[in-house]
């Protein structure tokens, strides 16, 4: 690739779609020149755009009448990319892809033999995957000579020792593929390169890493290896979130199978979309909406938050026998200061000292000089790491 190409990210959901076009600035260089999304698809689909400064660039909606699924928007969606290129080249796409199973350890060309391994993968993430791999099928129809990239979020995981993987279940079954496989991949990746930049010295260190946002997790990362993660079969697994209960009893869903009557569907659904905050607090599943409320039970899901996320910092540092820094990052990790200070409170017994000032300013250090662990605030970059993945893979397909 040389400079004066770009590569188009895709994060794909149910109903929407986010995109963002990255100009390649030299080798293993990228910057973001757009950043958009495609919503409402399936029912009134609405398109935006803004350049890398937040000013808009487009937008659009579709009526009744007009076509509108998703190869179609995807077909428009090329057609005005290439429109605002300003003489770039868009020469490939990259897409979040949640599983890669334990086949793909790293980014992929996705090919036809690909695709069908991909879809083997649906039932280990039934919720994601699909969507996923609708939008590379959409593409592949739009446009069939754009080259596509797959990126996974459990790729970053797969060295994890065998240990963080297996659960004590019969062998065939964890065979079968049943183990943990860990989540958020490339926004670990993302912060696993993004820290030796802030804190050389981190480099080759133990460092807890705290995803939150409305989905949660926590990595342990030694020298720039995951070592053990909080997600495990599934993205319900670990910390509680926006709206998933997190880490539970397997004997909580026997019973709600037999005193309750629930069959799958309604477990999945409890699960997946009612519990976490928003089941703790009956409020909300925004921080930021319970931290406002005056409600007590939406400051019980607080510090529940809090409580787990501390718990799982001593459980993590565990796994690499010790710890010599935490990271928080996404959205709730970013932005949310009360938080932050009191995860740091809870992790007093570590010598984890937040400095109140530093906090209030986002970081990146947000630890007092007498803190024995150093903490910081590092924005994740998804994107940008599958824009990178996509740069790579595509060199020996140019070549």
């Amino acid at each position: 690739m040389t400079q004066g190409n770009a590569i188009l990210v895709i994060n794909a959901g149910s109903s929407s779609l986010k995109f963002s076009v990255f100009r390649e600035t030299g080798r293993e260089s990228v910057a973001v020149a757009i950043n958009g999304q495609i919503q409402g698809i399936g029912t009134a689909p609405t398109f935006e755009a803004k350049d890398a400064h937040k000013r808009p660039l487009g937008a659009r909606s579709w009526g009744a009448e007009e076509p509108s699924d998703r190869t179609a928007l995807l077909s428009f969606l090329l057609d005005w990319i290439e429109e605002h290129l300003d003489g770039a080249k868009l020469v490939a796409a990259g897409h979040r892809v949640v599983h890669g199973g334990t086949r793909y350890a790293a980014p992929v060309l996705i090919t036809a033999a690909v695709m069908e391994e991909l879809e083997g993968f649906v039932p280990l993430a039934p919720l994601h995957q699909p969507h996923n791999l609708a939008a590379i099928r959409a593409l592949a129809e739009a446009h069939p000579e754009l080259p596509q990239i797959a990126c996974f979020d459990t790729a970053f995981h797969r060295g994890q020792p065998w240990q963080a993987q297996t659960f004590a279940i019969p062998r065939e079954l964890t065979e079968e593929g049943v183990r943990r496989y860990g989540f958020h991949g490339l926004s670990y990746e993302y912060i696993a390169r993004r820290l030796p930049e802030l804190a050389p010295a981190l480099a080759d260190g133990r460092v807890v890493v705290a995803h939150l946002g409305s989905g949660a997790s926590m990595c342990a990362i030694h020298a720039g290896r995951s070592v053990d993660s909080t997600m495990g079969f599934t993205a319900l697994d670990g910390l509680p979130m926006g709206t998933r209960c997190g880490t539970i009893d397997p004997g909580v869903l026997i019973y709600l199978m037999r005193q309750k009557g629930l069959g799958a569907d309604a477990i999945e659904k409890l699960l997946y979309n009612k519990s976490g905050l928003l089941g703790v607090s009956g409020v909300s599943n925004d921080m930021r909406a319970l931290l406002e409320s005056a409600d007590p039970h939406a400051a019980e899901a607080v510090e529940l938050f809090c409580f787990r996320i501390a718990k799982e910092t001593g459980a993590l540092a565990s796994s690499m026998g010790g710890i010599d820094a935490l990271v928080f990052t996404a959205g709730i990790g970013e932005r949310s200061v009360p938080v932050r200070a009191r995860v740091g409170d809870k992790l007093a017994w570590l010598g984890v000292v937040i400095d109140p000032a530093a906090n209030e300013a986002n970081g990146p250090l947000i630890s007092a000089p007498n803190s024995r662990i150093p903490v910081y605030v590092i924005p994740t970059d998804e994107e940008q790491m599958i824009a990178l993945h996509t740069q790579e893979a595509l060199d020996p397909v140019a070549a």
